[in-house]
C-alpha cells in the first residue's frame, strides 16, 4: 500500500476489488438513467479538458460508455472499467452510435492498467480515484501510462480532512462502501500524491456540480530534459 498523507481522520475502511465490481455490475442497467444527468455537468468540463489536448485518450472507469459520444474527432479513445456489465452497455452505444474514434473496450483494473508506458496523451478518470481499493497506487498507474507533457483528468469527490463534515463522512463510510463509493478521501491526499518523484504537476482544481463536494482536478506530466 502507498503512503498516505497523516491526517486526523479516524480509520478508514478497507476497499475491495471485487466488492467494487459486484457494486457497479449491479449499477449497469440503471446507472445512465440515475447518474447521467446528475454528473452531466462535470462530465462535459472533463471532456472538454481531454478535447483541447487531443491524440490517444485513456478513460479509466469508462462504466456504460456515457462519456464517449462527447468526445471530440482529435480524441482516439480507449475505455476500460472493472466491471464486464458495464462494458456490455458500453459495446452496445459504441455500435449502435458508430463511435469511430473508440479504438477498444477493456476489462481491467485501474491499479493494473495492462498497457506501456507512454501511452496515451491524456488519461481521464470520472468518479474513479474514491472507488478504488488503493488510490495512490491506481494514480502511479495513470502516471506510468501517460506521456510527457500529458494530463490526468480526474472528477472526484473531495472530502473533508477535519470537522464536522468529516465526522459526517466517516458515520456514512460504512453505507457508502457496498455501494462501491468511497466517502473518505481529502484533498491532502493528492497533495501528498503529486509529491512523488512521478513528474506531475498540479494544473487545475475547480468545483463542479452537484453540491460543491465534487472538482475537476488536472495534473500535468512535465517533460524532461532527456
Amino acid at each position: 500500500m502507498s503512503e498516505i498523507a497523516k491526517t486526523n481522520a479516524p480509520k478508514q475502511l478497507v476497499f475491495d476489488t471485487d466488492m467494487v465490481e459486484r457494486a457497479y455490475d449491479r449499477w449497469a442497467p440503471f446507472y445512465d438513467l440515475v447518474f447521467g444527468s446528475v454528473f452531466a455537468k462535470g462530465r462535459r468540463a472533463a471532456i472538454r479538458a481531454a478535447d483541447k489536448i487531443g491524440g490517444r485518450v485513456l478513460e479509466v472507469g469508462v462504466g456504460t460508455g456515457i462519456s464517449l459520444p462527447l468526445y471530440g474527432s482529435n480524441c482516439r479513445l480507449f475505455g476500460v472499467d472493472i466491471s464486464a456489465a458495464m462494458l456490455r452497455k458500453a459495446q452496445d452505444k459504441v455500435a449502435e452510435l458508430r463511435l469511430k474514434n473508440v479504438e477498444g473496450l477493456a476489462v481491467m483494473d485501474a491499479e493494473k492498467l495492462n498497457f506501456p508506458e507512454r501511452s496515451f496523451d491524456v488519461v481521464v478518470a470520472q468518479y474513479v480515484v474514491t472507488a478504488v481499493s488503493d488510490p495512490e497506487a491506481t494514480l502511479d498507474e495513470f502516471a506510468r501510462v501517460l506521456k510527457p507533457g500529458g494530463e490526468i483528468i480526474l472528477l472526484s469527490r473531495v472530502s473533508a480532512d477535519s470537522g464536522l463534515r468529516q465526522l459526517i463522512e466517516h458515520l456514512l463510510a460504512p453505507i457508502a462502501r457496498p455501494l462501491g463509493w468511497r466517502t473518505e478521501f481529502a484533498w491532502s491526499r493528492y497533495a501528498e500524491w503529486v509529491k512523488r518523484p512521478l513528474n506531475m504537476e498540479l494544473v487545475e482544481r475547480s468545483p463542479v456540480p452537484p453540491f460543491g463536494h465534487f472538482s475537476l482536478i488536472r495534473f500535468r506530466k512535465i517533460k524532461t530534459a532527456n
